[in-house]
């Protein structure tokens, strides 16, 4: 209980900015609590194993199994894009790859939602600290010159305190709000690599699924009754121009 009522007296003794560096404090405790929850939890999920089940049946031209594997975990946006893109599998390429666009960019705003409050909370605090060091020191310097001596002293100690405290608290709050932002924005761009890497992967997938690679024997074929034989069973040369040496 002493503790606390030190620190409420030390707010006191900041002022009205020290209120509003302790309001900007707990609002970065929301807004990190709901990214960490978002981030590390909501949204993780094995990209690798993941993306193996989709690619298994997508070359076994599974394409309805493969929409079904991923419902459910829409809420994660790697699976939401994934399945976006899974729906439009019937269409063209151009098609798809537009999908894939749009899939992104309907999920990009989710993953980074409300992350910029906790760069903006650590700024703002300590701006909020420089304009109590501020009006403190004006206090500190208007005792001086103008107060009555025996207000002196007292109200010199409280402009000091001003300034000091209102110093102390912003940075309190900005130093672990921007430690805590670079954590969270490098996880942020985890996701966002994740999930465009894997798109693309997924894209090309349904893009060559059904390509079969060239082969002279299936446009010349070698065996009698294959429709290509020359009669004699033997190997039908092409006719000349017909392949060129690259």
């Amino acid at each position: 209980m002493e503790h606390l009522r030190e620190g409420l007296k030390s707010i006191h003794d900041a002022g009205f900015a020290g209120y509003l560096i302790v309001v900007m404090g707990f609002m970065a405790i929301v807004v990190v609590a709901d990214r960490v929850k978002a981030l590390y939890f909501n949204y993780a999920i094995n990209a690798n194993e993941f993306m193996s089940n989709i690619r298994s049946l997508v070359q076994s031209d599974k394409i309805e199994e493969a929409v079904t594997h991923c419902a459910g975990k829409e809420k994660i946006p790697l699976v939401a894009v994934i399945k976006k893109i899974l729906e439009r599998s019937d269409r063209d390429d151009e098609s798809i790859e537009k999908g894939q666009e749009i899939a992104i960019a309907e999920v990009m705003p989710l993953i980074g939602k409300r992350l910029g409050y906790l760069s903006m909370i650590a700024n703002v605090c300590t701006l909020l600290g420089l304009l109590g060091t501020i009006q403190g020191l004006i206090m500190a310097f208007a005792a001086v010159a103008k107060a009555d001596p025996a207000q002196k002293q007292l109200i010199l100690t409280q402009g000091i305190s001003m300034a000091m405290y209102t110093t102390a608290f912003g940075l309190m709050i900005a130093i672990p709000a921007m430690i805590v932002y670079s954590f969270l924005f490098a996880r942020q761009n985890k996701h966002f690599e994740e999930i465009i890497e894997n798109s693309s992967k997924l894209v090309d997938w349904l893009s060559t699924r059904h390509y079969q690679p060239f082969h002279v024997n299936s446009v010349y074929p070698n065996e009698e009754g294959n429709g290509g034989g020359n009669g004699t069973g033997r190997k039908s040369p092409p006719p000349p121009g017909k392949l060129k040496a690259v």
